[in-house]
């Protein structure tokens, strides 16, 4: 009975004809000489990422594996995708370019068998983003804390290595829009984390968007956690006690203070603007969580993979991720 290989390398492509080539060629070298593969997915690449992943796939037949989405849907369902694919022990994910050097998965890889965690993230020593991306890192970092129960200490990078049972747990999750950390962190808190080199992109500057960030930003906030309508209700709890103060308050100057001030439509309007603000931003975030549920029954799925080539050969039957 064939098994599968010691370890594979997921690698989300968007917009990478550039970098991923040298990226491949680098790490066929690191891992030669172990059993390995490498899963390139790419996620609806504006540019000739598709052929040069089709030269590659060509050119490493028994080690290169290639999935094709039929749109963009992002860097998460990507990597879902590659992990439905993966059929190594262990997974590493990297991105396409060349921020994550390949040889630092050997060192993840060791210290995840030797302290037996389930993934070891990378830590970098030193981003090398721009300040726009660093700041949104930065962001999405204190509300994994506060929506995930996360160390402080524990920064969830794209650039990880995880055991074959914690990614059979992952690829379980049907729901849309995917989060890998959230769905790592709701399976285990056997992590471990060590620093890595983090170099410069080799296709410019970040391709994460203001859009992309938010995003990303709602996968976490809404699709792992309940504490947002939490939030609401004690939102609509204090709002309730400042305007019983606030009409207490009026009416003691009323009364005993300023007895001749007018309390009229000023005070009024102020007050039916204020609640009306804090009602639409509940029935917002209350209408998010049942668009995502209604999304979710009706299908929505994480990725549609167009074809795939696994050892040369091609697979043009389309399969999604449902």
């Amino acid at each position: 009975m064939a098994t599968g290989p010691e370890l594979s390398l997921v690698i989300p492509v968007y917009n990478g004809s550039r970098t991923i080539g040298p990226l491949v060629e680098q790490t066929a070298k690191i891992f030669g000489s172990t059993s390995f593969e490498i899963v390139l997915v790419n996620d609806g690449s504006e540019d000739d990422s598709e052929r040069v992943c089709v030269k590659l796939a060509e050119k490493f037949p028994q080690n290169v594996t290639f999935v094709h989405l039929s749109r963009n849907f992002g860097e998460h369902s990507a990597v879902l995708a590659g992990f439905t694919q993966a059929r190594g022990r262990y997974v590493a994910v990297l991105d396409d370019d060349s921020q994550n050097p390949p040889e630092e998965v050997v060192r993840m890889l060791d210290e995840l068998k030797r302290k037996n965690y389930d993934v070891v993230y990378g830590h970098y020593i030193e981003k090398k983003h721009s300040w726009f991306r660093n700041l949104g890192s930065r962001f999405n970092d204190r509300i994994a804390t506060l929506m995930l129960h996360k160390p402080k200490d524990l920064y969830l990078s794209s650039f990880k290595v995880m055991n074959r049972f914690l990614v059979n747990e992952i690829i379980k999750y049907r729901g849309p829009y995917p989060y890998t950390d959230g769905l790592i962190y709701r399976v285990t808190r056997n992590i471990g984390q060590i620093p890595v080199e983090h170099r410069v992109s080799a296709s410019g500057p970040s391709r994460y968007t203001l859009r992309r960030l938010v995003r990303l930003w709602l996968n976490m906030f809404l699709n792992f956690s309940i504490k947002p309508l939490r939030i609401s209700v004690y939102v609509g709890l204090l709002a309730s006690c400042l305007s019983i103060v606030a009409l207490v308050a009026i009416l003691i100057d009323k009364l005993w203070i300023t007895k001749n001030v007018t309390v009229g439509i000023p005070t009024v309007l102020g007050s039916v603007v204020f609640f009306a603000g804090i009602q639409l931003m509940i029935l917002g975030l209350v209408g998010e969580y049942l668009g995502r549920l209604y999304l979710d029954q009706t299908g929505t799925p994480q990725y549609v993979v167009r074809y795939s080539m696994r050892e040369g050969s091609k697979d043009q039957s389309p399969t999604n991720g449902r």
